[in-house]
Parts: structure tokens; sequence; C-alpha cells
């Protein structure tokens, strides 16, 4: 595994002498309550424009749950791996939690390898989409569940995690409180999300770019709808206002493509072009005809104009990535739960 540091400011542009043709993208439930099984009404998926989506709370997620979009959230989870050096997480955790939660747990590969990595916790994902696998360590469960909801667990936990809710939240600090509250005195929140802005430090990403214009358009109708496409740069001020201490930020560019000089940088663009590639039509779809009204085939031919931009190895677009970690203060009592 590449241990190679991430370069401390800007992604250096592979010039040509690394770049080579084959450089591409690689074509017991105490809240049981509040949480629902899997009945067939969850399963009652709806469908549209070729998608499926979710059936609970329909409408409060805009990305489809197919198993498209499955593949692309494992996608997702590899590169983040990448990113990670095979770390599943940041925060210091030590080696004995146990009672772990996974928000909005997605296919739950996450909180599958946390539970075999901590056989003697008991982990726990939540989602809207019941969508995980029923083959699991026998320390793993999940839920379908809203996550903006009140929680109704009655035992804290250890350890909150949260990866890629971008677009999906509208009451960031509310869930961050949730996580305060709901956590042991001495456990740890972890937080890791975007800065829905792509750009580049050589000015290959200009306001003339397809890229850009669905960048502009994704943040103008999630903000209409009052969710946030941009948590990143705001979650350690999230977590610090909630009460935790030992709050720590790390920032990691994501190129999009291979074209990075640096060896590591250069297999995560190719990870993150390949579930961009994919996942511009998830993100477009919805949100550009229910909230701005343009019609399927119009968003398909702009998708289309993004997915050339993407592929484009002259165009050294990136985003950040921030990992926001903190800690429930050991006398941290305030919202206590039951």
């Amino acid at each position: 595994m590449d241990n190679t540091p991430f370069p401390p400011a800007g992604v250096e542009i592979d010039e040509g002498k690394n770049f080579t043709d084959t450089d591409s993208a690689f074509g017991d439930n105490d809240g049981q309550s509040a949480t629902l099984s899997l009945a067939s009404s969850v399963m009652r998926y709806r469908y549209e424009n070729g998608r499926r989506y979710h059936a609970f709370r329909a409408g409060s997620y805009f990305f489809p749950n197919d198993e498209l979009e499955q593949e692309r959230l494992d996608i997702f989870h590899h590169m983040i791996d990448l990113v990670l050096d095979g770390r599943l997480f940041l925060a210091p955790i030590g080696n004995n939690p146990q009672r772990i939660l996974d928000l909005g747990t997605g296919t739950g590969i996450w909180a599958i390898d946390m539970g075999d990595k901590f056989p003697s916790a008991e982990v726990l994902g939540n989602d809207l989409s019941p969508i995980q696998p029923t083959m699991l360590p026998p320390n793993v469960r999940f839920e379908v569940d809203d996550i903006e909801d009140d929680w109704a667990y009655k035992t804290r936990f250890d350890f909150i995690h949260t990866r890629y809710l971008a677009t999906s939240i509208n009451n960031w600090p509310r869930l961050v409180w949730q996580c305060y509250r709901h956590l042991n005195p001495g456990g740890w929140v972890e937080f890791c999300d975007f800065d829905f802005s792509n750009r580049s430090d050589d000015g290959t990403v200009t306001p003339d770019l397809a890229m850009t214009e669905n960048q502009r358009l994704i943040v103008e109708s999630s903000r209409r709808l009052g969710r946030d496409p941009c948590p990143g740069p705001n979650l350690k001020s999230w977590v610090e206002g909630a009460g935790f201490i030992n709050v720590t930020e790390v920032v990691y560019p994501m190129p999009i493509g291979c074209w990075a000089k640096n060896k590591k940088l250069k297999e995560i663009g190719a990870w993150n072009q390949a579930q961009y590639l994919q996942g511009v039509e998830a993100w477009s779809m919805n949100l550009l005809t229910h909230v701005l009204g343009w019609h399927p085939m119009e968003v398909q031919v702009h998708v289309a104009q993004v997915r050339n931009d993407a592929r484009n190895k002259h165009i050294h677009s990136y985003y950040n990535m921030y990992i926001v970690y903190g800690q429930k203060p050991q006398d941290g009592s305030w919202g206590a739960v039951g």
C-alpha cells in the first residue's frame, strides 16, 4: 500500500511522463418503536426515468438506490479506503468499542468491515433504504430509519460515524447534537463529507465547463430544498459548537481522473472518476427535473457533456474531502438519553 502523504496544498499535475492511455476510470433494537422493520411498504420502491428510488420517506433523499447506485457507493468506499491507507476511520476510538452506529449506511459495507474489525462490538447501521446484504457478521445489524427524526436509542454508543451525507440533511447542527446526546462520555464521532466545488490549481476548471455548470445547478437545487450540498467546510464548527472536545479536521484533495503526478493521488483519481461518471446522472436527474423543471432528455444531454469534461485529461479538476472527528467530554452529561 502506498503510504505517500498527501501534498500539503494543491495537487501537482503529471505532465505526461507517467500518464498512459491505460490511465482511466475503472470501467437488540432499543429504538424499535421509531424504526421500521423490512416490511413490504418499505420495499415498494418508486421508479422514474429508468432509476429506482427509496420508498420510506419518499423524496427526502434525491439519489437512486438501485444496483447501479449501490455499485457506485461501493466504488466510493474503496476510494476512501485508498485515501485512508486501509483505515476505516481516523478517530482514536481505542481497541474495544462496544457499540458503533453508522448513519446513512448505504450498502452497509463500512458497518460490515467494522463488525469484522471489532468482533466484540455491536455495530448498527441505519438508512432510508433496506439495500444491505442479509449474510452478515453476527454482531452487525441494519434498520430502516430517518436520522433526522428524534433518535429513540436508549443505550448510548462509543463511536458514531457518518460518510457522504451531502444533500441529505436539512439541519446539520441538530444532527451533530443528536450524535453528542447519544454518545457515551468519552465517546467519539466522525464525519466524512465534501465541498461540492470542483476547482483546479492551473485554471483548467473554467466557468464555461459543463462540469462547472453541473456543480452550480446541484448547489442551487439542493439549497432550494434546504439541503446543504457542501457541508465539509462547516463540519468542524458544527462539531465544536455541539460541545465536542479534541476536535480534529483533515482535508484531502480528491482528483477526478488520472492527471495527478503523485502515484497515490493518480489511483484515487481513477476511482473517483469512475464513481463520478456513474454518479453524475444519479445526483442530477431527480434534482434537475423536480426542482428546476428540466425535461429528462435535457438532463441526459447535460450529463453527457459533464462526462466528457470528467474524461478530459487536460482538465485538472479536484474537490476537497473533509474528515472531522471529536470526543464527547467525560463529564458530558448534557442531553442525557432517556
